[in-house]
């Protein structure tokens, strides 16, 4: 019976493997930019399993990009060293002992860590920052909030330099101002900034909800651009959904041909939207 029983499991995943062709197929040399926050940085099973699917991509042919936050751990890091923070309209004031701090986390800590856990699964990462190779300028979002930066010029060079040799780029998201400044980028910004320069195929934002939802509470899996639009003037989309639709929106117009806000904390999430017909969360298309 035990027999039996693993006998349909290995069918299943033959199955699974076989029916999964043709969109192994439709990826080949596709540039995919992935946000990763919130569940799946939160533990190192998750972290585990997300480097996992990152280089089974590039395996098969996907050119992986990874962008990531880190809120919680420079929070952390601030408290640790007793640094007061203000706050203005509810956003941080990244004065510059702040963002030291930020970066400290951002590029060393959290970056690194991604880093390791893809290379021990066997792929090729190498960690930098928007500031590295000019890849991301910024200006200054609105001087009441310090080193907070807005992308405003792209060189996407060093990537495709990278993807030339196999390589799987982890991105801090901090930018480098015109005089030297280092900005702090929300990461969905920089996600959103990264994926536009590049063209992406795809810009997946990873999140701790299941994706869009409608009035109903029921999450619609295909949305264009001005669903999206009317969803968020109806109040339909509101709260921390804003920012990420937004970025969305943003890169759809800026050449993306689609984005998916999906939920993190799903098992294999990535590559369940990539490489099954049932894809995950909601896919956002242009007009």
């Amino acid at each position: 019976m035990k027999t039996r029983e693993m006998n349909r499991d290995w069918i299943a995943t033959a199955a699974t493997l076989n029916s999964a062709l043709p969109y192994l197929q439709r990826y080949d040399g596709a540039i995919v930019v992935i946000k990763l926050g919130g569940h799946a940085m939160g533990s190192d099973e998750a972290m585990e399993s997300f480097a996992r699917d990152v280089v089974l991509m590039r395996q098969v042919g996907v050119n992986p990009v990874v962008v990531h936050g880190g809120g919680p751990m420079i929070n952390a890091m601030l408290d640790k060293l007793d640094i007061q923070s203000e706050f203005v309209n509810g956003k941080r004031v990244t004065d510059k002992p702040t963002v030291e701090v930020v970066e400290m986390v951002l590029s060393g800590l959290v970056n690194k860590r991604i880093v390791q856990a893809i290379n021990a699964q066997g792929g090729m990462a190498v960690g930098l920052s928007g500031k590295d190779a000019h890849l991301m300028m910024c200006e200054q979002t609105d001087a009441s909030l310090g080193f907070v930066g807005t992308p405003s010029e792209m060189n996407p060079k060093v990537l495709h330099d990278l993807f030339s040799h196999d390589v799987i780029p982890v991105i801090a998201p901090l930018g480098a101002g015109q005089s030297g400044e280092t900005f702090n980028v929300n990461g969905d910004t920089a996600a959103g900034a990264i994926a536009s320069a590049l063209k992406a195929d795809r810009l997946l934002l990873l999140t701790d909800v299941s994706g869009v939802k409608n009035a109903a509470g029921d999450v619609v899996t295909e949305l264009k651009a001005g669903q999206i639009r009317e969803m968020t003037r109806e109040g339909t989309i509101a709260g921390g959904m804003i920012p990420k639709t937004e970025t969305a929106l943003g890169a759809l117009h800026s050449g993306v041909r689609a984005v998916v806000i999906l939920d993190g904390r799903a098992p294999n999430a990535v590559l369940l939207e990539l490489f099954t017909e049932h894809g995950a969360g909601s896919l956002i298309r242009p007009d």
